[in-house]
């Protein structure tokens, strides 16, 4: 199949949009792609139900960009998500389908942030608004039009929205907005909440359903580190001081990625070289077949370069860059643990990318776990055991071959044998040298993110807070506990929200909700309370289970 007959230019998308996707790494529609775009380009309202990781971004960004007037600088397109993590992403998807497009500008609406700039883009004319539904309604009661002219409106991960208590929210939206307008709903579950928006809001809907399937790699060794976007070269270096591999496969997301990477790792004297779409298919093989002769130990490269690519000698996989994806994760990952070797694949994440190593691990069925990033005493030893390892074979016959020498080179030079040992050392290693306090100048320890440990740093009042006596327990009520709580970016009106949503509740039938440091107390009917538990027991509060159980005062 090729470009032009095939793949995503079958869509009936522009040129200019089937371009930037496969620069992606994308060759062809997922099944939620296939099935959506059509529908809307054609201009229906749809409701999708697929769980994230199955291509859905892509499904809704690519016919709305494809129906964006770029001479018209307003507003066209409205992206609702329930955090400001996913509306990060979701912009960044939106920039990175456009970037063939010119005069499209995308512009993220989040809580946290200034609101001047915000809606100072808006207002600028930006044709794709991403914004969570809380951000987006304190901008409305600054300007009541902000939203008039958007005719496209997406709710991504609906039934998330509902469950952190975006209801009233959307209702406001959905009256700031042209009645005529196209209206799309992603969401992952149907319950009957988010039926009744649709019976509300969308005209005829069209319905499109998606089984994600469960992918698993168990044969290769995952982990991940969590650091900061500008300090992954440096983290890529100091990995590879400590990590035995025989041949590394490096994923980023760019062309001029893989030549950054590769020209770094030359620097430091590794054998390397960058793999990408523009490489023509002769040098592409010639850079293969460097690879599995050795004449390479490293390729940089991208997803759409790397398809197909099978080297058994390839032990390690880097995931410079989060994939897309969970499939492209899978697909990556693949590269290693060839022919019954064992592989190893580490993933660096950045803060804003921690929700999408949730997806890898929920699409996956497996947990990534977190390492940290080798220290300098780490790269010491492990410089000194690659020294020990090149010098051991060459220590059994060496007194008898060149013992002469050494005595003739001593009283030549007029040295001690050691102090010749030490020379011959020095040479050996290019004048590097083998302490703790040379490393560390020449290899700054790489500041990691670690959240948890700096929410602590900064509220070190947290045990007295745990440690405050529950309010009074009201009248015919229960109390329960969750392990969620404000670490975990918990707030009462998520755990309000999602019982309302998942428990079928009246709001007067829920008490007091206190939310603490490390776990949440809410107050339930104490009649009926054990089907309710067991009606919430799958219930997810910003992508954690919700876990009520009854509360013991005792």
């Amino acid at each position: 199949m090729t470009q032009e007959t095939g793949g995503f230019a079958a869509l009936d998308l522009h040129p200019s949009i089937v371009a930037a996707v496969l620069a992606t790494g994308y060759e062809e529609p997922s099944a939620i792609q296939q099935q959506s775009i059509p529908i809307i380009l054609a201009g229906h309202d749809m409701i999708g139900q697929a769980q994230t990781g199955t291509g859905k971004t892509a499904a809704f960004a690519l016919p709305i960009l494809n129906r964006i007037d770029p001479s018209k600088r307003e507003p066209q397109a409205l992206i609702l998500a329930p955090t400001r993590e996913l509306a990060l992403q979701v912009a960044t998807a939106f920039e990175t389908y456009a970037k063939q497009m010119p005069g499209v500008t995308v512009v993220a609406v989040y809580g946290g942030a200034p609101m001047g700039p915000q809606l100072k883009a808006i207002r600028n004319g930006a044709q794709i608004v991403v914004a969570t539904p809380g951000r987006l309604c304190d901008h409305l009661r600054r300007d009541e039009k902000v939203l008039a002219t958007v005719n496209h409106l997406v709710l991504d991960e609906a039934d998330e929205m509902l469950k952190l208590g975006f209801m009233d929210d959307l209702e406001v939206i959905f009256k700031a907005m042209p009645e005529s307008r196209q209206t799309v709903l992603f969401s992952a579950t149907l319950p009957a909440s988010i039926r009744a928006i649709a019976e509300r809001h969308l005209r005829e809907p069209k319905h499109v359903k998606i089984q994600s399937k469960t992918q698993t790699v168990t044969a290769i060794e995952q982990a991940h580190l969590m650091v900061h976007a500008d300090q992954k070269v440096a983290a890529v270096l100091r990995l590879l001081e400590v990590e035995e591999f025989d041949a590394l496969i490096a994923f980023v997301r760019t062309k001029q990625a893989t030549l950054d990477l590769a020209s770094a790792l030359e620097a430091k004297g590794y054998k390397a070289a960058a793999l990408n779409g523009d490489i023509a298919q002769n040098q592409r093989e010639r850079v293969i077949d460097s690879l599995k002769d050795g004449r390479l130990d490293i390729v940089v490269a991208t997803d759409v370069a790397a398809r197909g690519l099978d080297v058994p000698r390839i032990t390690h996989v880097f995931n410079v860059d989060m994939p897309y994806d969970p499939e492209s994760y899978v697909h990556r990952i693949g590269r290693t643990g060839r022919a019954g070797r064992e592989g190893r694949a580490l993933l660096l994440v950045t803060p804003r990318e921690r929700r999408m190593l949730q997806v890898i691990e929920r699409v996956t069925g497996q947990k990534v776990a977190e390492v940290r990033l080798p220290n300098g005493q780490a790269v010491l030893d492990a410089r000194i055991k690659k020294l020990t390892n090149s010098l051991a074979p060459l220590v059994a016959d060496a007194e008898s071959t060149h013992g002469d020498l050494l005595d003739r080179l001593t009283a030549d030079i007029g040295c001690s044998p050691r102090a010749l040992a030490a020379a011959l050392l020095r040479k050996a290693t290019n004048g590097q040298a083998l302490t703790l306090e040379a490393v560390e100048r020449e290899q700054p320890l790489v500041p990691t993110y670690t959240p948890r440990e700096r929410t602590a740093g900064e509220r070190p009042e947290r045990s007295d807070r745990e440690r405050r006596a529950p309010m009074p327990l009201g009248e015919g009520r229960a109390r329960c506990r969750t392990a969620l709580g404000a670490r975990d970016g918990i707030a009462a009106k998520n755990l309000l929200g999602a019982i309302l949503n998942e428990g079928g509740l009246a709001r007067e039938a829920i008490g007091r909700i206190q939310v603490r440091d490390s776990f949440s107390l809410v107050e339930l009917p104490e009649d009926g309370l054990e089907r309710l538990l067991t009606k919430l027991k799958d219930t997810r509060v910003a992508g954690k289970q919700l876990k009520l159980r009854r509360y013991r005062e005792d």
